[in-house]
């Protein structure tokens, strides 16, 4: 298991996906003790869908990073990283305007497959937006 910190996290997106939609994170707990990572993108125009609300893809974006930044912290000796192979979401809300948060928690941590729950809220109405849940592969080591 690796321990990042939350500098590090930052930096590994910034030139990437994540530094382009504008997420930031602002909390992450080590493996030893639970693991979790904590993000939140402010909602801006380019991550809007042609309708005037945020994006689906936006939202899943975010989860999805969350969810792989705490995989790494789960990652077995050997690794050389993971994958997702599978994810769903299911939209309950959406937002114009604001910051969106995201919480993701693993679920499951095993030698092959973790399993991580997301939820992202609205920050200053309150409102669950997403609940999504991913597999990540964990890719043996070459």
């Amino acid at each position: 298991m690796t321990s990042t910190s939350l500098d590090e996290l930052n930096a590994r997106g910034r030139s990437g996906l994540p530094g382009h939609l504008g997420m930031v994170f602002t909390a992450v707990q080590a493996a030893a003790d639970g693991g979790e990572v904590q993000a939140e993108m402010r909602v801006q125009p380019h991550l809007m869908a042609p309708n005037g609300f945020l994006h689906a893809g936006s939202l899943v974006s975010l989860a999805d990073t969350c969810c792989g930044y705490g995989c790494v912290q789960f990652l077995p000796p050997g690794a050389r990283g993971f994958t997702t192979v599978e994810l769903k979401s299911n939209h309950l809300g959406t937002a114009r305007d604001g910051t969106v948060r995201c919480v993701a928690r693993p679920v499951h941590v095993g030698r092959t497959t973790q399993v991580w729950d997301a939820t992202l809220t609205h920050a200053e109405s309150g409102r669950t937006l997403v609940v999504f849940r991913c597999t990540q592969l964990v890719l043996a080591g070459s």
